[in-house]
């Protein structure tokens, strides 16, 4: 099933403004205010040897964990995105080769109306080139006698 251009359209203008969204939330990040109501982050001033906090194993191991769940859900979103992107792709190559093919056809209707013309002024030129000649005959037969 095709869809139209405007469909088309809407669905480019969409993942524009996704990615433009993207974008101006990554550039926030950047910035030292919350995002999404996540509590504010700031860096620890650097502590002296004596003062150094160690994490536990189980800290770590929470850490690593919350950052895996998080990479495989950016992961399996970019792929959604992708494949998203892909399959509009081979709507747009689709919609191109039909319209290609229309093309094709109408200048192959073209090419044998053409003919048919061309066939048909040929039979007409034959038909006269006949009683010319015949003509012709006819006169020179009666003109020797």
């Amino acid at each position: 099933m095709l869809m139209n251009v405007s469909k088309i359209m809407k669905s480019k203008l969409r993942f524009w403004n996704y990615r433009k969204i993207i974008t101006i939330v990554l550039l926030m990040s950047f910035l030292k205010f919350p995002i999404f109501a996540e509590p504010p982050m700031e860096q620890q001033t650097n502590l002296s040897e004596s003062e150094t906090r160690y994490y536990s194993d189980l800290e770590v191991e929470l850490l690593i964990d919350d950052l895996t769940v998080i990479a495989l859900e950016a992961i399996e979103q970019a792929a959604g995105e992708a494949a998203r992107a892909a399959f509009l792709q081979s709507l747009e190559r689709e919609a191109e080769a039909i319209r290609e093919a229309a093309r094709q056809q109408a200048e192959v209707l073209r090419l044998r109306s053409e003919a048919e013309i061309f066939r048909r002024a040929g039979i007409r030129n034959n038909v006269i080139t006949g009683i010319v000649c015949f003509m012709g005959g006819l006169v020179i037969g009666i003109v020797i006698k």
